[in-house]
């Protein structure tokens, strides 16, 4: 039997029709190769192998992985004991690309994305659900308090959707908030950007300050007597493409 563990930030989905709606939310862009991250007691791996997905699934906690192998003996998929957080994506698919689905853990849902943003070139689509409030910050356009860091660096490289929300009474044990279930889509064209690192760096360092302008909270950044009009704006004013903008004029100015 497999117990939820409150440390792991386990909530497993018991709803099937919730399951199958969030597996058929799913494009399979460019290939059926797919990483299911903390699969629990399968509950999406039913559907996604019915589906013919080339599957592997990553899970941390033992007594899952075990109930997965003996569940699905015979199946055509790959269960993976270990850290989401800690897995090399370049190597899952001879180097293939893939798509990623989830119930994520709340508590490592924000890191789940920032991986999957340094490691993009293996991440063609995501489809996860994660607290309704992160998911909504994920998709949130400008100009309001959920506008926020995960927001500019995802929306630079992946199309973002917010789908649907799910309410706590699907899940045991059911979490104290609604979840939300997101899809994004690596862009066909992604911007020029020299240095991820330092980019994301930028736009961090932004929201640090999220009150004052970024003539104050970019200081460090750029260089004597440099001037960009967009340097008066706050940071949840900003698109992303003006804060790709103005990365690309102070590295522009210490270059030159």
């Amino acid at each position: 039997m497999v117990r939820p563990k409150k440390h792991l930030g386990q909530h497993f989905l018991t709803d099937l029709n919730t399951a199958r709606r969030i597996v058929d939310s799913m494009e399979y862009k460019t290939s059926k190769n797919v990483l299911e991250i903390g699969p629990g007691k399968g509950v999406l791996t039913k559907f996604l192998l019915e589906k013919g997905a080339n599957l592997k699934l990553i899970e941390l906690d033992i007594e899952s992985v075990d109930y997965l192998n003996s569940h699905f003996d015979g199946q055509k998929m790959e269960v993976i004991g270990g850290d989401i957080l800690k897995l090399d994506f370049s190597v899952l698919f001879a180097g293939q690309a893939f798509s990623i689905i989830g119930n994520f853990p709340y508590n490592i849902s924000s890191q789940i994305v920032f991986k999957v943003l340094e490691q993009r070139s293996c991440v063609n689509e995501l489809v996860g659900m994660f607290q309704r409030e992160m998911a909504r910050r994920i998709c949130s356009p400008p100009g309001n308090k959920d506008y926020g860091i995960l927001s500019v660096l995802t929306q630079a490289y992946y199309d973002s959707t917010y789908l649907f929300t799910v309410n706590e009474g699907v899940f045991f044990p059911p979490p104290k908030v609604k979840s939300g279930v997101l899809r994004l889509v690596r862009k066909e064209s992604p911007p020029d950007i020299d240095s991820y690192e330092r980019y994301s760096n930028l736009v961090k360092m932004a929201f640090q300050q999220r009150r004052k302008q970024l003539k104050n909270t970019l200081k460090p950044l750029y260089p004597e007597g440099f001037e960009h009009k967009l340097l008066m704006q706050r940071p949840e004013q900003l698109h992303w493409t003006e804060f790709l903008d103005i990365f690309k004029e102070i590295t522009l100015n210490r270059n030159s």
